[in-house]
């Protein structure tokens, strides 16, 4: 695999102040001994930390509002010491944060957007109206039960985002990937988040749902002219499916659905799990 333009999050971009924000549902409570923990790491690696006031959850999944989620981010945005920002959440409600977000003030920030799951729908957001790099990762893995791997690759920035990959049509693809988990990627879709999907590779990976759901997704992408702009597929894990192992698998799903121009590749390394490495959205790749 070659990345092409490694641009502000490549491996060169160890920034010494981080941040850490939650877009989509807030935490439990219980988890603070987890955010403790990952700040720890963070400093250990001589990072200085800053944390959003609206991580953990005080009424039902919220944080705190959408104005002030957003504002937390664009605080961390607009910090001129700020190189990184890792969001530590997932769920459903990241989309609440998009209108409230200056797009201006992030295409001049120099610092970097870092989540994975629901905040799908910030990086490709941030993407479509910035031309901005972020990257689809979940932080929280450098503590998690691959703690150390994480944390190796973590300062290594070249394993990080070295990707193993297989093609199971085609010969290869060349292009910017968009996308990430796809019922969130969809939750852009009809609004002006959702990015040009022409000349793009697609990434689509998924935590929950099963054949019916991921027909679904695929009959919407294909509905919406998805399949008839971009040049390639990257399927990263479907959890949920291989828990179960579904049949067809979403290989299989991909290649009954798309049409046969397209190739496709596939990779375990982006996904829901803890040993997932990193991909930056809005960036060039050749596989």
């Amino acid at each position: 695999m070659e990345q092409k333009n490694s641009g502000a999050a490549g491996a060169e971009n160890l920034q010494t102040h981080v941040g850490i924000v939650a877009c989509s549902d807030g935490l439990n409570t219980d988890s603070g001994a987890v955010i403790r923990q990952l700040v720890s790491v963070l400093e250990g690696f001589g990072k200085s930390v800053h944390e959003s006031p609206y991580i953990y959850k005080t009424l039902g999944p919220f944080s705190g509002t959408g104005p002030q989620r957003a504002q937390a981010l664009m605080d961390m945005f607009t910090d001129q010491r700020i190189g990184e920002i890792y969001d530590v959440s997932g769920g459903d409600l990241a989309n609440e944060i998009l209108d409230e977000l200056d797009y201006n003030k992030i295409q001049k920030s120099k610092a970097v957007f870092w989540g994975y799951s629901d905040l799908t729908t910030v990086i490709n957001a941030i993407y479509t109206m910035t031309g901005r790099l972020s990257v689809l990762y979940q932080i929280r893995n450098l503590v998690g039960p691959r703690g150390s791997m994480q944390q190796a690759r973590y300062t290594d920035r070249t394993r990080l985002f070295d990707l193993d990959y297989e093609m199971i049509r085609g010969s290869g693809m060349e292009g910017i990937v968009v996308g990430g988990n796809i019922r969130c990627f969809l939750k852009l879709a009809g609004t002006r988040y959702f990015p040009d999907l022409s000349g793009k590779i697609l990434l689509l990976e998924a935590m929950g749902g099963q054949v019916p759901q991921m027909v679904t997704y695929l009959h919407q992408l294909k509905q919406m002219g998805a399949f008839e702009q971009i040049k390639g597929i990257l399927l990263g894990t479907f959890s949920a499916m291989e828990a179960s192992k579904s049949e067809p698998d979403m290989a299989a799903l991909v290649q009954m659905y798309v049409g046969e121009h397209i190739p496709v590749a596939r990779t375990r390394d982006i996904g829901h799990g803890k040993d997932a490495k990193a991909i930056v959205i809005g960036k060039e790749y050749k596989f």
